[in-house]
């Protein structure tokens, strides 16, 4: 089922009708969208709206109980092995870090290449402080993760999901956990990635970068998508109520 050729205008990911229920609550209430290759896509909206719910359904690490999501032409079913081949193409980085503090930095970013990708450790260490070099934390290749700040952990984070050459980002509140005077060189070296091309869906407050730097703009209300537009018609020109007293609220911060 080889039809590579005639996929240059397909999204890369598609949601129909997304469903999600934890228990009784209605997280997600039929969530139909789709995102084009190269596209920066942020997400936003308030506290308990089903947005990073949504974006962790794409990569599985949420099961959705009704509805399509498609990713590379790939359906997110139980079958493991498509949601093996999915994860090879999206690369996640969380609001905590989830590095692991017995491994060194570099340590941390080969870990996947070498035991995923089956590359040589030589390379794959080459590899890694390219990419460290790219987030400009190249002296830390060889420092645990406890001996560096909050906002150099979250640039091994994203170094590490780079290194599995995936396809797609998915950043889920990346700088919500930081200090302020570091959220700023995060945002530095997400603003870098969006500009090389780099499919991008960001869950963030980060209501500047957003202007800037997204295709569109999702804003998620109590499981659905409310609004979805272009940043400028976005902040400028929004249609919805729920969506004008968000923007309010955020941009008073």
């Amino acid at each position: 089922m080889d039809n590579k050729e005639n996929t240059t205008n397909d999204p890369i990911i598609v949601c129909e009708d997304i469903h999600k229920w934890y228990d009784d609550f209605h997280v997600l209430k039929g969530i139909t969208t789709s995102f084009q290759t190269g596209e920066r896509a942020v997400i936003c909206g308030p506290s308990g709206s089903g947005k990073s719910t949504f974006i962790r359904t794409i990569n599985r690490l949420e099961e959705h109980q009704q509805g399509k999501i498609i990713v590379e032409g790939i359906e997110l079913t139980n079958d493991l092995r498509n949601i093996n081949l999915i994860r090879q193409e999206v690369g996640m980085v969380f609001q905590q870090f989830n590095l692991f503090p017995h491994l060194t930095n570099l340590q941390n970013i080969t870990l996947g290449p070498i035991r995923v990708r089956k590359i040589a450790k030589k390379q794959a260490e080459t590899e890694a402080l390219a990419l460290l070099d790219r987030m400009d934390i190249e002296d830390q290749a060889n420092k645990y993760p406890t001996e560096i700040s909050g906002g150099q952990q979250q640039r091994v984070a994203i170094a590490r999901a780079l290194a599995m050459e995936p396809k797609i980002m998915l950043f889920d509140e990346p700088t919500s956990a930081l200090d302020p005077e570091m959220i700023s060189e995060v945002l530095d070296v997400m603003r870098e990635l969006a500009q090389s091309g780099m499919t991008m869906l960001v869950v963030t407050h980060e209501m500047g970068f957003a202007r800037e730097v997204a295709d569109r703009i999702l804003f998620f209300d109590e499981g659905l998508i409310v609004e979805d537009a272009p940043p400028a018609e976005f902040f400028d020109n929004p249609k919805h109520e729920r969506t004008k007293l968000f923007i309010s609220q955020t941009l008073q911060h």
